[in-house]
């Protein structure tokens, strides 16, 4: 979501605000009811292109509150979030689904505040090892930003299943993802089943960027990871046999000679 970092200051930048939480009334009534906990972690410092961020927890609420199963589901949201206020927030509100919203900068990190409310690049790998500590409840991380994926990567070595986006997602498609991703959920279906909506909706907006949002299961990197492990013994069993014949050819002359 968002596109290049800007030099230029944003206009109207978001302001600290204190975290947001809705509960459904419904699920004060039946506390055998099991809840999944969304944690919405927003943040648009000053300096980046200014995002729709109220706009899309705003549509994220309101689709809830409309689900079939709205009394399974507790949202909290948190407005512009410091690097240390995403482990707080997680170790306060305990989530099932943790949902980050902002700028991404590929390889750099996701952009989240600092102390004067700039820039603050969080990377790949110390998102993953803050999510490895979390990762007994939570299930599923969605990193609504630009060139995300490598961040997902990354934290999928720890979480079940994590969404990135492979380039940049434009405000439009970014929102319509998120929307329909939680429709899906909020109806009882699987995060496979929320991913593929999501991306279909994108399309039947008309947006050209339904390929972007990329869903990684830990299952499936545990998968590659053994296939990977397969391929390197098997090219370091041939390069011991190709080896072994060269030396048996090149040794093959002396044998002759000796005799």
């Amino acid at each position: 979501m968002g596109g290049k970092l800007s030099t230029k200051p944003a206009q109207n930048s978001t302001k600290l605000c204190p975290a947001k939480c809705y509960l459904h009334q419904n699920h004060l009534m039946n506390s055998k009811t099991s809840v999944n906990k969304i944690l919405i972690l927003a943040a648009n410092p000053q300096g980046v292109s200014k995002l729709r961020l109220d706009e899309e927890l705003r549509d994220i609420e309101e689709g809830l509150l409309r689900a079939k199963k709205r009394e399974q589901f507790l949202i909290k949201s948190a407005l512009a979030v410091r690097h240390r206020d995403i482990h707080r927030q997680i170790m306060d509100f305990e989530p099932q689904i943790v949902h980050f919203s902002g700028h991404g900068a590929g390889e750099d990190g996701l952009i989240f505040e600092d102390l004067t409310g700039g820039v603050k690049l969080v990377d790949g790998e110390a998102l993953a090892g803050l999510f490895e500590l979390f990762a007994d409840h939570v299930k599923c991380v969605l990193l609504n930003a630009c060139y995300s994926e490598i961040q997902a990567k990354a934290i999928a070595q720890y979480i079940d299943y994590v969404i990135g986006m492979s380039q940049a997602i434009g405000d439009k498609a970014a929102i319509e993802f998120a929307v329909a991703f939680y429709d899906a959920l909020g109806a009882g279906k699987s995060v496979e089943f929320a991913h593929k909506l999501g991306c279909r909706v994108i399309r039947t907006a008309g947006i050209p960027e339904h390929l972007t949002p990329k869903l990684l299961t830990k299952n499936q990197l545990k998968r590659e990871e053994s296939v990977t492990k397969l391929l390197h013994c098997l090219l370091l069993m041939l390069n011991f046999q190709h080896g072994s014949l060269q030396f048996f050819y090149l040794t093959l002359p002396e044998i002759k000679n000796s005799e």
